[in-house]
Order: C-alpha cells, then sequence, then structure tokens
C-alpha cells in the first residue's frame, strides 16, 4: 500500500453502555486480541486505538469506556474518555445489544450524542428470533433521522463487519493514512500487557475486587527468545490482598497462567511473568495515584 491521498482516513468512536461488547467487537474486526474483554461491566477504562485497513481506506476505531453513570473519581475519568473519544471523532458507533431495551438508546441521544453523526450496531443478533429481530429494528427506525445507519451484526455468526466497514468509510474524509498501515494499535506493548493482566485479574477474581484493582508494569526485559516482565498488581484494601493471593498462592498463580498465556499468543514467544501485590488505600479517590497511573494528565 502507499500513502496516497486518494485513501480515506478517520477516527470512529466505539460507544455504548457497559459491557455492551465493545471490546469482543474491536477485537473481532481487527482479528487480532488487544483489547481487554469481561463479563463483568466497566472493565475498559481508558480509550484504546485500534487501526484497521478496510481495502485500502484506513480506519481508526476508538474504544471507550461505557457510558454510565458518575460515581469514585476513576469512574468519573472514565466517562470523560468516552466524552472526549465522541466528541473527537469523525463519527460516533453506538453498540446496542439486540436484546437491550432501546431505552438505553434514548438516553444517548439526549446525553451524550449532542446532535454528533452515529450509527448504530445491533450486535448479539444470534441470541434472539427473526421476529424478535425485525421488531427491535422497526423500535430504531422511529429514530431514523438521527443515524446514519443501523447495522445488524453478530460476532458468534461473523456477520455484519464488511458492512459497518464500508458504511463508516463513506463518511471518513479523504486523507493519508495517519497510522503506519502495517500497525495493529497506537498503544505500547506495556500497557496491552497490563491490560491482560487487569482480564486475568476479572477472569478469576470475583465481587468488587477487580474494580478496585489496578496493575503497574514495573519492569519489562525483551529479547528475541523472551519475554520477562515485572508487574505489581494494585488494590484498594489490605482485607483484599490475601483473596489476590489465595491460598499458598493459588489465585495470583491462576492470574499469572492466565494473563501469560495471553501476552504470549500475542508476542508469540515464551513470557516469563512475575506478579506481586501492593496495598494503595483509597486509590480510586486519590488524584495524585490516578494521575501516576496515567488515568489524569
Amino acid at each position: 500500500m502507499n500513502n496516497s491521498t486518494e485513501h480515506k482516513a478517520g477516527f470512529v468512536a466505539l460507544v455504548g453502555r457497559p459491557n455492551a461488547g465493545k471490546s469482543t467487537m474491536l477485537n473481532w474486526i481487527l482479528g487480532e486480541k488487544i483489547a481487554l474483554t469481561s463479563q463483568k461491566a466497566n472493565a475498559t477504562r481508558r480509550r484504546l486505538n485500534a487501526i484497521v485497513m478496510h481495502n485500502d481506506d484506513q480506519i481508526i476505531f476508538v474504544d471507550t469506556p461505557g457510558l454510565h453513570a458518575r460515581e469514585k473519581m476513576l469512574n468519573q475519568y472514565m466517562l470523560e474518555e468516552a466524552l472526549k473519544a465522541i466528541g473527537d471523532c469523525d463519527i460516533v458507533v453506538y453498540l446496542a445489544p439486540a436484546s437491550d431495551s432501546i431505552k438505553h438508546y434514548q438516553r444517548f441521544l439526549e446525553v451524550y450524542a449532542k446532535k454528533r453523526k452515529h450509527i448504530i450496531v445491533l450486535s448479539k443478533i444470534d441470541q434472539i428470533s427473526q421476529n424478535e429481530l425485525l421488531a427491535r429494528i422497526s423500535e430504531y427506525n422511529q429514530f431514523a433521522s438521527e443515524f446514519e445507519a443501523l447495522i445488524p451484526m453478530s460476532v458468534t455468526k461473523n456477520v455484519g463487519k464488511n458492512d459497518l466497514l464500508d458504511v463508516i468509510v463513506k463518511h471518513l474524509d479523504v486523507s493519508p493514512y495517519l497510522y503506519n498501515p502495517d500497525d495493529l494499535t497506537t498503544e505500547m506493548l506495556r500497557d496491552i500487557y497490563r491490560e491482560f493482566i487487569r482480564e486475568a485479574i476479572f477472569e478469576n477474581i470475583s465481587d468488587e475486587i477487580p474494580y478496585e484493582s489496578d496493575v503497574v508494569i514495573d519492569k519489562i526485559e525483551e529479547n528475541q527468545r523472551v519475554e520477562h516482565i515485572r508487574a505489581t498488581i494494585i488494590i484498594e484494601k489490605e482485607s483484599q490482598k490475601g483473596i489476590i493471593i489465595g491460598k499458598s498462592g493459588a489465585a495470583i498463580k491462576r492470574i499469572g497462567k492466565d494473563a501469560r498465556a495471553k501476552i504470549e499468543k500475542l508476542t508469540d514467544k515464551p513470557v516469563y511473568l512475575d506478579l506481586f501485590v501492593s496495598v494503595k488505600k483509597g486509590w480510586t479517590n486519590d488524584k495524585k495515584f490516578l494521575e501516576e497511573l496515567g488515568y489524569i494528565n
């Protein structure tokens, strides 16, 4: 590919309620796992850019935290990240699971859309019947003047990807490539590793602890044969430390095993991962510490 101005390029904000499946959809479109996915809501905390080449055009998807009510300072940051993406991007893709009440979309229009050009992706259509799907599409068509297109989609059935990419490109401007077309993301590897470890915490630890934890990548030593990573899991309460570590270290071993497998799949080489645990009381409401973690600039 050559960087011709005959190509189109632009940014697309991927938004929706918490746990709508934005990161899962992004990984599927990209064909590579780089974004944290979880069955638990509000797992995504920061914006993440994924570079998708569609024919000769370049689409930069911006994955965002779910649109939700503000609670702790960390949640305020997460909502602000989503709102910035809505404001900064060329077009917005609103992800609406097909089983959702249309009230979520109505709130998006009233509170967040601010007349922004957007496309609705009606996802998880494999989870409802054909008649239910037609009824849901009819519901959204009441607002046809508000959106540019409505795309039914199923990641499981591999339906809707090219339809979405075709529609997005129609709404982008002619532009040279904004990033190297061979790249998958603008993220640093250490940030992807951090998210993979966070994902492993979400998968292996229950209740509120995953929401009150974060990860700091302390050190990476890499060569052609192996990757050495040292990371610290940050938690809010002393009582959570024992749960993260587990009896005889069983829990932290599970976290490390899962995270290592995710990293090895991306890097395609062996990974040695050393995990430590540190208590930082009230960190989700600590502005200075949130700045250190990169949440507040």
